[in-house]
C-alpha cells in the first residue's frame, strides 16, 4: 500500500475554493477556444464548438464577463497566501534546482511556491486588462462608440495578453501534472502529511502547529468535564 494512501491527511483546499478554480479554470478554456477563431483563420473550426461564427462571436465576451466575475472572488481568497516573502525570492534564485528535482537544497515553501505565487499575479494583471480591451471591442453593445484608432490598439492588447494568459495557463498545467499530488490536490482538496512536509514544509509546519492546538484545547476541555461534580 503507497505511503498516500496510508499517511494522515491535510486539507489543503475547501469545496469553495476548488469549485471556484475549476469554474475559472473551465471559463478560462471556454475562452481561448472561442476566442482562437477571431485571431486566425487556422482555428476557425473551433467555432464549430459554439454553434457557428455568429454564435461564438456572441458568447465569447459573457464568458469572459463570467470568469472575470468568478476570478474577483478567487484573486481576493488567495491573496494573502500569494504575497511574497523572502524564502520566495530565494527559491526563484534556485529554478535550476527546482528544475533538476533537487529538493533538498531549496528554501523551506509555505502553501504556495513562488512559481504559484507568480502564476496569480501574471493572471491579476492579465484578467482586468483582458476584461477591458475586450469591452473596448465589444460589438455592438460598446464597440460602436469607441474610436476606430482606441479599438484597433484595444484588439492588439488583447491578442497580446491573452497570449501571455495562455502561456502562463500552459505552465500552471504542467506545473501541476510535474509535482505529483498538485493535481489531486484541487480534485480532492487533500494531500498526505508526507507530501505536505516535502513539498510546502512551511505550510506543513504550521498546520501541525494548529493541530497541536486544538488537541491542548480538547484536552483542557475533557479535564474540566472531568472535574466538574
Amino acid at each position: 500500500m503507497s505511503l498516500a494512501k496510508t499517511d494522515p491527511q491535510l486539507l489543503r483546499y475547501g469545496v469553495w475554493t476548488r469549485l471556484l478554480h475549476w469554474l475559472v479554470a473551465i471559463s478560462f478554456v471556454l475562452l481561448v477556444l472561442s476566442g482562437l477563431p477571431f485571431f486566425h483563420p487556422f482555428f476557425w473550426s473551433l467555432t464549430g464548438l459554439f454553434g457557428g461564427p455568429t454564435m461564438t462571436r456572441i458568447l465569447h465576451p459573457w464568458i469572459g464577463l463570467f470568469m472575470s466575475l468568478l476570478f474577483v472572488l478567487m484573486a481576493i481568497r488567495f491573496f494573502k497566501e500569494s504575497l511574497f516573502k523572502r524564502h520566495d525570492v530565494q527559491w526563484l534564485k534556485q529554478i535550476d534546482d527546482v528544475l533538476t528535482n533537487r529538493d533538498e537544497k531549496l528554501p523551506p515553501v509555505g502553501k504556495n511556491n513562488a512559481g504559484q505565487k507568480l502564476v496569480y499575479w501574471v493572471m491579476l494583471l492579465c484578467v482586468p486588462l483582458l476584461l477591458i480591451t475586450g469591452v473596448l471591442m465589444w460589438q455592438p453593445l460598446v464597440g460602436e462608440e469607441v474610436p476606430l484608432t482606441l479599438r484597433r490598439l484595444a484588439s492588439m492588447g488583447h491578442a497580446y495578453l491573452a497570449f501571455l494568459a495562455i502561456i502562463t495557463l500552459i505552465i500552471h498545467i504542467y506545473s501541476g501534472i510535474w509535482v505529483k499530488g498538485s493535481f489531486q490536490a484541487m480534485v480532492r482538496g487533500r494531500v498526505s502529511k508526507a507530501w505536505a512536509r516535502h513539498h510546502h514544509d512551511l505550510w506543513y509546519e504550521e498546520e501541525m502547529e494548529k493541530e497541536r492546538k486544538h488537541r491542548e484545547i480538547s484536552r483542557r476541555h475533557e479535564s474540566r468535564k472531568g472535574e466538574s461534580p
